[in-house]
């Protein structure tokens, strides 16, 4: 533990931090803690309280944390009260707000007591890289947010850090210490984690994920996407779920599959984990473990309805953290052609399994994968060792994984998700959500017929005034003149492959293709899903967070499949106005200039 002193002295004529010293270094290990003089503090004429915008004007404090060592640790900057003179009167803290800026970035205004009360005030956290260093700057005003008298009266305090050499801990062991009991349910064989928004929240290959349980004697962790990564039909008529088209696209190790776009999942997964897939009617509430009778051998799965319910330990149905507001099968069978969803008000549901519905991969971690870095919310979920990349400027972009963040073209429709590396060389992306003008959703026809091309309707659109309006000339410079959109009829009950192949051989690629600079997901592709809530929780009204959207696949002559708002797949007639969802291959000499590919920090492009 190292402290340093920040004297901060604030009174109602006067505000004003002074360091003292010309530059004040304290060593922790391999770890500088330096606070310098070149900084000229925080001052105002006048320290009644200011508005944000002038707060986040003040010159600010800086110093910087620095590791000198090779190997990453673990660091919590505190702010705590620091002692003030016998006649001082210390000021309240919900009369002061502060901004950090990290290494450029601003935190943005925030009262000091949404970071704890002394001594638990944390200014930041996490992992700091070997031979790495973060900037900082703070600010800290009196805020006219909140009346008060606070003439004459002080703020004075220190910075403390703590430093943990010791970082890197299994995720089973993480996720057990910090989940509150409360919070845990243990089933004698699996301890699962309950509750309404637990934090248990994971970063991994592009995709948010939540865990859902820890195996008590392999100490594996079970992990399920937070959202709907693709929308497909379960098989032809039949519940099984081996060899059904569902296992199959979880298990395609091509560029068109769920596993194949995994970042070095025998790393990471178990590869041989144990599926239950046996058959249940029983109701929610009172479904009992699995016997086991039909146990699928697979690297990806779903969840099963006991897992499901075993969410729900300590809330209600309908407002656990497994309910995203979306519709999405589970594994568990209801007869032998229908399967058990959950519906978007978190409630069990029975699909035929020829329809087409949301589909939330799951996975098992390895007991020995490690966490590095967050702290489990959905702000600053868990990284793990080996998917926690820093210093990224410079890599090419089509290096990187399905599902990553990217901020692309201009106006209000900025933020776009890697879909694939389909044609092997650069990278195909997708708008993060159908694109809007002034929040709201736009939605156009699709043509004359089933046939995509940039001249039909649709395609016009895309291909006209989306690259001039959305995208702007120096993005569409980066896009690929010309790509190849594959247009397979796929009906009822048919596998996904049928959009792209002629076969479910995948034996050769459909002969019904377009070619045009922008196009559209087609039908069972990676990024088909929804990726906010569709339905507030206990409640059917709408969030307006989704848009029913087009796909590029014809589902026959005279209609098109469509994604809904809640995320199930249909199809219909070609002069409906729905959602739009470009998507676009960027070209393979495309870098990252900044970024790590989350939603809160998506790739920055050159």
């Amino acid at each position: 533990m190292i402290i340093l002193v920040l004297a901060l002295a604030i009174s109602y004529a006067y505000f004003r931090t002074e360091l003292s010293g010309s530059e004040e270094i304290v060593k922790v290990g391999t770890l500088d803690l330096v606070l310098d003089e070149t900084s000229e503090g925080i001052s105002l004429d006048n320290a009644i309280g200011i508005s944000d915008s002038e707060g986040l004007s003040l010159e600010g404090s800086t110093f910087e944390l620095r590791n000198n060592g090779s190997k990453a640790v673990d660091y919590t900057i505190y702010l705590d009260d620091n002692t003030i003179g016998e006649t001082d009167t210390r000021i309240d803290d919900k009369y002061l707000k502060y901004n950090l800026n990290k290494n450029g970035q601003n935190r943005g205004a925030k009262l000091l007591t949404s970071i704890g009360s002394n001594p638990n005030r944390i200014l930041d956290s996490g992992t700091i890289e070997g031979k790495s260093t973060n900037k900082y700057k703070l600010n800290l005003w009196i805020t006219d947010e909140v009346d008060g008298n606070y003439s004459g009266q002080v703020f004075s305090g220190k910075l403390r850090v703590e430093v943990s050499q010791e970082r890197e801990k299994e995720v089973a062991t993480v996720l057990l210490d910090n989940i509150p009991k409360e919070n845990q349910y243990d089933d004698g064989t699996d301890t699962f984690i309950a509750g309404e928004d637990p934090d248990n929240y994971i970063w991994y290959s592009g995709k948010l994920w939540r865990a859902v349980s820890v195996d008590n004697e392999e100490k594996t962790t079970k992990l399920v996407t937070q959202w709907n990564i693709s929308t497909v039909n379960y098989d032809d008529d039949s519940s099984a779920f081996e060899g059904s088209y569902m296992e199959e696209w979880l298990n395609d190790t091509s560029v068109d599959g769920f596993l194949g776009n995994l970042r070095e999942p025998e790393k990471f997964i178990v590869m041989d984990a144990k599926w239950d897939a046996t058959m249940d009617t029983t109701n929610l509430g009172s479904i009992t473990r699995p016997d086991g009778e039909a146990t699928v051998t697979d690297a990806i799965g779903l969840l099963n309805m006991y897992e499901y319910q075993s969410s729900y330990h300590s809330t209600t149905y309908g407002n656990g953290y497994l309910n995203n507001g979306l519709w999405w099968y589970t594994l568990t069978p209801n007869s032998m052609s229908d399967i058990r969803c959950v519906t978007h008000l978190g409630n069990n549901g029975i699909f035929s399994s020829v329809r087409a519905l949301g589909v939330r991969p799951s996975i098992n971690l390895k007991s020995n994968v490690k966490i590095v870095d967050g702290d489990g919310t959905i702000d600053n979920p868990y990284r793990l060792d080996g998917d926690n990349d820093t210093n990224l400027s410079g890599t090419k972009l089509s290096n990187r994984y399905s599902g990553e963040y990217i901020r692309f073209g201009t106006g209000e429709n900025t933020l776009y998700r890697i879909v694939s590396h389909e044609n092997g060389t650069g990278t195909k992306i997708t708008s993060a959500e159908p694109l809007k003008s002034s929040e709201t959703f736009i939605t156009s026809a699709f043509g004359s017929n089933t046939t995509f091309s940039s001249t039909n309707t649709i395609g016009m659109f895309l291909n006209g005034d989306y690259l001039t309006s959305y995208v702007g000339d120096d993005y569409a410079n980066m896009i690929e003149d010309s790509t190849t959109w594959y247009l397979g009829t796929v009906g009822s009950g048919a596998s996904y492959k049928l959009a792209k192949y002629t076969d479910t051989n995948m034996s050769s690629i459909t002969g019904t293709t377009t070619n045009a600079k922008v196009g559209l997901l087609r039908y069972g592709e990676l990024m088909t899903g929804q990726f906010e809530r569709y339905t507030i929780k206990n409640g059917d009204s709408s969030t307006g967070l989704t848009a029913t959207y087009w796909t590029l696949a014809p589902y026959n002559m005279f209609g098109i499949w469509y994604v809904s708002m809640s995320s199930d797949a249909n199809t219909i007639g070609l002069s409906l106005a729905y959602g739009v969802h470009p998507s676009l291959n960027l070209k393979s000499n495309v870098i990252i200039t900044g970024g790590d590919g989350t939603l809160q920090n998506p790739f920055q492009l050159n």
